[in-house]
């Protein structure tokens, strides 16, 4: 499974504790994902280890939803999901100069038939997520400049 993982970083104008207070709010994440289009705390959770929330996903012309548990949350350092028991995604933050290295990952728990039949369309899904983050670290590092 370690093929099934990777993880991509980028330089944010902004504390490790700027940034977590961003990246815990998964509501804010259709600001800067590609993919996700709406996600929110169930009634009367946040971002903290043990917290659901759902979300709304889209790639391509497919549209579906998930759930999602927080399994990390330590403010200004690690903000971590397991998504349908199938996927994690996890941001670690470490400050640099007067900002923050954002390092965002993925990686696969378990194969599951909705991620593809074959080991071509799990590589091709990795492998389009790593661009999504690229996408979404990039987008995510130009809104903090702008927002100052």
């Amino acid at each position: 499974m370690t093929d099934f993982a990777f993880t991509r970083q980028a330089w944010v104008d902004a504390t490790p504790a700027e940034v977590y207070r961003l990246v815990s709010d998964v509501s804010a994440i259709s600001r800067w994902s590609p993919n996700a289009t709406d996600a929110a705390y169930d009634d009367g959770a946040g971002p903290e280890a043990g917290a659901w929330f759902s979300g709304r996903n889209r790639r391509g012309d497919k549209e579906w939803t998930s759930r999602s548990q927080v399994v990390k949350a330590e403010p200004g350092a690690v903000f971590a999901f397991v998504v349908d028991g199938i996927v994690e995604w996890s941001w670690t933050l470490r400050a640099q100069g007067r900002g923050t290295v954002a390092e965002q990952s993925w990686r696969l728990l378990r194969l599951d038939p909705v991620l593809g039949r074959t080991e071509a369309d799990v590589i091709a899904l990795r492998d389009y997520m790593a661009a999504s983050v690229e996408t979404t670290l990039a987008s995510l590092a130009e809104w903090v400049t702008t927002q100052r």
